[in-house]
């Protein structure tokens, strides 16, 4: 691969561990590793948050330069994330990112790989995804699809398109007032969840990145290219995860894609992923979050494929 990887860790050796060995089958020629420090409430924290970095120190075995962004105190998730990818897009035109709880399979860094190069310069195109996100899988003949949404479970950028990225929403007021977020959504109830949602984080100090994420390319119009498989395997639902209730479960199986890839013949919006996407997120961010864990406990972890509409 050709791709430099940007790793984001915290305090959990074992997730950690188990991603940095996918990361380290792809040998990565850089590895830009950004770290949140210790809290002090938590007087584990230290040494757990040691113990991470000790994996970079001691599994990073492969011919790679690694650069390390480590905070010594605790900035919060927002704020290490967001600073954390400004600071490796500084030192990248484009990137992978994968969290610590996110496996990838091998094929996902040949994806990203391919089609960083290919939309380089298509500023249509924001971001690679490597997991559906509600749905193991797409059935439509191609390797991926173009989506007005995009999960952040492992994905790939450009220092074009984080250039846009606002951690307190600045332009929220504006695109609202231009009719922006009616021309994007699906329908109402995804309107009034995510109208929401963006006038909470401009208002007040955020405790996530990545609806922001999710902001700046609805708003600029870049559409996520979607793999038909998922990519990857979340391992991080076990009550370590920062916003996550403990016990709750919302995994997919992990695929693989094969190559050569087949490319969409049109860079345009998957009409019919794109409602069953809005939908599903309409229906999880509306739900009570103690319900929602209990639906996710019990529904298949392999939610049926979406078949294509006329």
């Amino acid at each position: 691969m050709n791709t430099p990887v940007a790793f984001i860790v915290f305090n959990r050796p074992d997730c950690a561990a188990r991603t940095l060995a996918a990361i380290r089958e792809a040998r990565p020629p850089r590895l830009l590793v950004v770290a949140d420090g210790p809290r002090n409430a938590h007087p584990d924290d230290a040494a757990r948050c040691a113990s991470v970095r000790r994996l970079i120190d001691e599994q990073v075995d492969w011919p790679c330069n690694v650069e390390r962004n480590y905070s010594d105190t605790n900035l919060g998730c927002a704020v290490r994330v967001a600073s954390g990818l400004t600071w490796a897009f500084s030192r990248s035109e484009r990137l992978i990112v994968i969290e610590d709880d996110c496996v990838p399979d091998s094929s996902f860094f040949c994806f990203c790989d391919e089609l960083l190069e290919r939309y380089a310069n298509d500023t249509r195109v924001g971001q690679i995804c490597g997991c559906p996100r509600y749905f193991s899988s797409i059935e439509r003949g191609t390797s991926y699809i173009f989506s007005r949404y995009g999960a952040v479970w492992g994905w790939a950028s450009w220092r074009r398109a984080w250039a846009g990225y606002s951690l307190q929403l600045e332009s929220w007021p504006r695109f609202r007032a231009a009719g922006g977020l009616h021309a994007v959504v699906q329908s109402g109830a995804e309107y009034a969840l995510r109208a929401a949602l963006y006038q909470r984080l401009h208002q007040s100090t955020p405790d996530t990145w990545d609806y922001q994420w999710g902001y700046a390319r609805l708003s600029q119009g870049m559409l996520s290219a979607v793999p038909c498989r998922n990519l990857i395997e979340n391992i991080g639902f076990g009550g370590g995860g920062a916003h996550l209730a403990p016990g709750s479960s919302f995994a997919l199986d992990r695929m693989r894609l094969d190559f050569p890839l087949s490319h969409p013949e049109f860079v345009l919006p998957d009409l019919a992923f794109d409602r069953a996407f809005s939908r599903a997120f309409a229906a999880d961010a509306s739900t009570p979050v103690w319900r929602r864990v209990a639906r996710k406990l019990r529904r298949t972890l392999s939610p049926p494929a979406i078949a294509a509409t006329p």
